[in-house]
């Protein structure tokens, strides 16, 4: 005789995938708002910069790499990482006389190549565009010389999103899923998370992937159990 448990139909659990899913860098996608502003209108204007090397300072998920895009299709500039900087290599990486060099980090980078890269730029009136997460004057920087320029770059920060900025982030976030989601659902998520860009890319990523795994849409009902709604 078959015991109970064998007449019991188990619903299997759906596998969320780690896909990436890319988002548009195109200038019409870009969310424009208070605290990131300056920055945006940076860009707009060059060529005509207070100095040929600029550094974008904020935090992750900001929009540095968004701006940078967008300067570089306009400028027919490069983009490089940090990491892949190597001194041999910068007369080729400034050889369109514009650069990207994106998300420089506090030892990610090679010191020399950064201070030749520099010079060089300067030496050719080459663009150079720089995004950071914080600002250079607080690295431990070997190379004296190296440290001076970095402090003497004009510096444009990103700052944190107002509301209405981060309730466009949310809504931005989910269509580059292929998400449509409701008012209260993003109503939900601004006063349950953090108010950072970071936060939100997790909040959205976390329903998407739960959504898939428990194949529930995303709804504000699904967003309450996972945010803890009191």
């Amino acid at each position: 005789m078959a015991s109970p448990a064998a007449n019991v139909t188990v619903e299997p659990t759906q596998l969320a995938l780690a896909l990436d899913h890319a988002e548009s860098l195109a200038r019409e996608d870009f969310l424009a708002g208070p605290s990131n502003a300056a920055a945006l209108a940076l860009i707009e204007r060059w060529p005509d910069w207070p100095s040929r090397t600029v550094l974008l300072r904020g935090p992750e998920g900001s929009g540095k790499s968004h701006l940078a895009a967008i300067w570089a299709r306009e400028a027919g500039a490069r983009t490089l990482s940090p990491r892949a900087l190597d001194r041999g290599e910068v007369p080729v990486a400034l050889a369109t006389g514009a650069l990207v060099l994106d998300n420089l980090s506090e030892g990610g980078f090679d010191e020399a190549a950064l201070f030749h890269l520099l010079n060089l730029a300067r030496e050719e009136r080459a663009y150079l565009l720089i995004t950071a997460r914080t600002a250079p004057s607080t690295w431990r920087i070997g190379v004296a010389d190296l440290a001076s320029r970095l402090r003497a770059l004009p510096v444009v920060a990103l700052t944190a999103p107002d509301d209405a900025l981060f309730r466009a982030l949310l809504v931005k976030l989910f269509a580059d899923r292929q998400l449509a989601v409701d008012e209260s659902l993003v109503s939900f998520l601004t006063t349950r998370i953090e108010r950072s860009f970071a936060a939100a890319r997790s909040a959205v990523a976390r329903l998407d992937r739960s959504a898939l795994q428990l194949r529930r849409p995303v709804t504000r009902a699904l967003a309450g159990e996972l945010f803890r709604e009191p």
